[in-house]
């Protein structure tokens, strides 16, 4: 979809991530304080190492500390235990023109009345989005509404039991059930990317979906992580897939999740690390796949996650020199919430999509997503610096005035 005047995009001024007066226009003073403070406490490794097993020991010997959690470091990068709790978070950053994407931050369960649960979970995420147009995407795990150990054993093409395949056509009706309802609604639903030694089921059952529910948009959404140095390959492997099969790719873009976890398994059980040998090879596969989704629209629906600068200005300077307009609704920045509000709402105010993701759950049970955000920030070399001076410029600006 080009634009239909002199491209109005070039209009907008140069795209700068530096206005913090922007960035943190949605955030109160007491917001700002506590992200000060609690970034600040992130900075230092040791606690990052020793605050998940002092909490879990908390909390299993029935420590009152679930209510200081719930106002800090959950406040913080969640959006409450329900989606309802959520609406607030939802309306505020909606009045910085940025979605929100509700993520059922459920993970590590083998029951199968917690997997009926969330997929129930997730269909209402569904819901709420067709009624909200601050909702644009949803998303979820497929270790969600399944067994781990199982996915792990059909990637390693292991014989099933009875009572296994029985156990996978069940993940495949959820996985079927929750599609089926976006597609009913209207609105795309990302699949998100797991480890690499599950992901080629996930990969196939992502495609299998999009087969059936990306014939006129993309609906289903797969996750490729670009720090692995075969994911760029993937992408223009399934884009052919989808020319001969007649339906729209749909691509989350992410640099991954699960680096160390990774090359320590690779190690340990003797086979090549699947991760990029270094950083500047997974930026240089990231950048050409969005240099490559920008070049072949028509069938690539894709959303770029992503707290990179380089990353993120490279993504609209694309999209003005391919004359693509703005909010073409093939093309979405994401981050996630509590991080880099220097980009998504700077992005939003030049009139991009953006999303962030807006974890929510129980807080005992989103407990792991909160540590893991915790430990990789940290292991990200400034990126924590980077988020302290924003908040600190924002603080300055805001006693000057």
């Amino acid at each position: 979809m080009l634009s239909n005047e002199t491209n109005n995009n070039s209009k907008h001024a140069k795209l700068s991530f530096e206005n913090t007066e922007i960035a943190f226009r949605h955030s109160t003073n007491t917001d700002l304080n506590r992200a000060y403070w609690l970034f600040r406490i992130i900075n230092i490794n040791f606690l990052v190492k020793i605050g998940p097993p002092i909490t879990n020991f908390a909390i299993k010997i029935g420590l009152p500390i679930k209510g200081l959690i719930k106002a800090t470091i959950f406040k913080h990068f969640c959006g409450g235990e329900t989606i309802y709790e959520c609406n607030n978070t939802i309306k505020n950053l909606n009045t910085g023109g940025v979605g929100t994407i509700l993520d059922y931050s459920i993970e590590g369960e083998d029951d199968e009345a917690v997997f009926d649960s969330t997929r129930d979970e997730i269909i209402q995420t569904i819901v709420r989005a067709a009624i909200d147009k601050a909702v644009p995407l949803t998303v979820f795990k497929i270790t969600g509404v399944g067994r781990f150990a199982l996915l792990e054993k059909l990637d390693a093409r292991l014989p099933l039991t009875d009572d296994e395949e029985k156990e996978w056509q069940r993940v495949q009706n959820r996985v079927l059930a929750i599609c089926d309802k976006a597609h009913t609604n209207n609105i795309p639903v990302m699949i998100d990317a797991e480890e690499s030694w599950i992901q080629e089921t996930i990969d196939l059952l992502a495609l299998t979906m999009m087969t059936q529910f990306n014939t006129k948009r993309a609906i289903v959404y797969n996750t490729y992580q670009m720090y692995r140095h075969d994911k760029l390959g993937s992408i223009l492997n399934d884009h052919e897939i989808a020319i001969s099969e007649g339906f729209i790719l749909g691509a989350k873009i992410v640099r991954g999740a699960y680096m160390e976890k990774e090359r320590k398994r690779a190690e340990e059980q003797g086979y090549p690390s699947p991760i990029q040998p270094d950083k500047k090879s997974t930026d240089l596969d990231y950048d050409s796949a969005l240099d490559y989704c920008t070049t072949h629209l028509d069938k690539i629906a894709f959303i770029a996650g992503t707290h990179n600068e380089e990353s993120c200005r490279l993504l609209a300077e694309l999209l003005d020199a391919k004359q693509i307009d703005h909010k073409h609704p093939h093309v979405y920045f994401s981050q996630l919430l509590g991080m880099s509000d220097n980009l998504s709402f700077n992005l939003a105010d030049a009139q991009y999509n953006v999303a962030k993701y807006v974890p929510y759950g129980p807080i005992k049970a989103v407990l792991p997503y909160l540590f893991r955000r915790a430990q990789e920030n940290t292991a990200i070399a400034g990126q924590m610096s980077r988020e302290l001076s924003l908040i600190v410029k924002e603080r300055k600006r805001r006693q000057a005035k």
